[in-house]
């Protein structure tokens, strides 16, 4: 196990898991989740010759969980990985990691501060640029006008999201990880009216696929009985804010190497569908993408669902910085 420290990021106070040392490789997890999703990343990264660490978000886990949504908005986020980085590793550029959420945070921490970070790797989510307008629009074009269901819409509003996520914490992971889940058969993430709650229609898979063990999800439904669930939901509540806060570095790209690995049975991959060509649009993006790794037959928990395979990328995209 590697060792837990708290880290005073500036704003917040956050867990961190750490092993190894050398070059500072910090990863951010994703919803809903934890530290614990690089459980499988940690120990060979370290072994590798780099300090391996992976943060709990705020709002999850060990870090702090303040009580406002405007807490949750992408600049407040970008501000607690920047915060970490330099309080690991004073004086020197840190390599960043992040997966679902995480990526966009590690993304949008190197967009906003390049000077501060070396290198930056996304899993399931490409970078996409500076938005030209609110996701919420976006979704709601798509989704919510033509009276279908989107999961986004059904965590904009306070209360009942964490209500049904917290009535059965276990059930609720269960069938959130395995709707998009390589192994889930069509149908597992369901089509729905508009109005319906996340859980509607979801089914549980009974035995669940081999990559997420009894002890692991024993270790999801602890942390998140600890934490709840309106830090992690808030996030999804930020939409304008960030779009607002993300408009003043209009025109930059991602100069740092970049790394993208993805599963060809994530839906957040390719945007629901909006984006035909992830690597062709990450590459309007940023200037120097290393490589694209799309996996086959993966869902959306990309380091844990293929741990060997994303972690031999991972150590691969590392020795060559």
């Amino acid at each position: 196990m590697p060792e837990f420290r708290t880290i005073d990021a500036g704003k917040a106070r956050l867990r961190v898991a750490v092993e190894g040392e050398g070059p500072l490789v910090l990863m951010v997890h994703g919803f809903p989740e934890s530290w614990y999703s690089w459980r499988h990343q940690i120990g060979p990264i370290a072994q590798a010759g780099f300090t391996a660490a992976a943060i709990d978000v705020r709002g999850y886990g060990g870090s702090d969980k303040p009580k406002a949504v405007a807490d949750y908005s992408m600049e407040q986020l970008t501000g607690d990985v920047a915060g970490v980085a330099k309080a690991l590793q004073p004086g020197a550029p840190a390599i960043l990691i992040g997966h679902d959420w995480g990526a966009p945070i590690v993304w949008n921490t190197a967009l906003s501060r390049p000077e501060a970070i070396r290198a930056v790797a996304g899993l399931s989510v490409p970078f996409s640029g500076v938005p030209g307008r609110p996701f919420t629009e976006i979704f709601k074009e798509a989704f919510t006008d033509k009276g279908h269901f989107f999961y986004q819409a059904w965590f904009q509003e306070v209360g009942p999201p964490e209500a049904e996520a917290e009535k059965d914490v276990r059930d609720f992971l269960r069938k959130f990880y395995f709707g998009i889940a390589g192994e889930a058969p069509d149908g597992s993430w369901p089509v729905k009216k508009h109005g319906a709650s996340m859980l509607e229609g979801m089914k549980d898979p009974g035995v669940f696929p081999a990559w997420l063990t009894a002890a692991d999800l024993d270790y999801y439904v602890g942390e998140f009985e600890r934490s709840g669930f309106f830090g992690p939901i808030s996030r999804y509540r930020n939409h304008e804010r960030d779009f607002a806060w993300l408009q003043a570095f209009k025109g930059r790209k991602l100069e740092m190497p970049t790394l993208l690995i993805g599963g060809d049975r994530d839906p957040a991959f390719n945007g629901f569908g909006r984006i035909p060509d992830p690597a062709a649009m990450m590459r309007q993006h940023v200037t120097d993408l290393r490589a694209v790794h799309i996996l086959p037959g993966c869902g959306h928990w990309t380091q844990q669902e293929r741990p060997a395979e994303t972690t031999g990328f991972l150590l691969d995209w590392l020795k060559g910085l």
